[in-house]
């Protein structure tokens, strides 16, 4: 959403239909969430694990890589695209 000093306003929304009292359909009830800050935290959460001197990686329930930092690569010579989505254990 951009209010109305042109600042943008990253909003989580969630609606649900209302009804009337046949069930038919008269209309939606939201409620919205600001994440503007949220969203900051996670992009310099991210900015700090691919800055980082040492190598780090994140893995899912499955074992499949879902983090691989910059010094990860340079550690092991894998990209990120290399790795993704791979299972860390039986392909690396």
């Amino acid at each position: 959403i951009t209010k109305n000093d042109q600042q943008r306003v990253e909003v989580l929304l969630n609606a649900t239909s209302r009804r009337d009292v046949e069930g038919r359909v008269i209309g939606v009830v939201g409620i919205g969430q600001d994440i503007t800050a949220r969203i900051a935290q996670e992009q310099e959460y991210i900015r700090l694990i691919d800055t980082a001197n040492a190598p780090i990686f994140g893995v899912d329930s499955e074992g499949k890589v879902t983090v691989w930092n910059k010094c990860a690569a340079d550690v092991t010579g894998y990209t990120a695209d290399d790795t993704m989505g791979h299972h860390l254990v039986s392909e690396f």
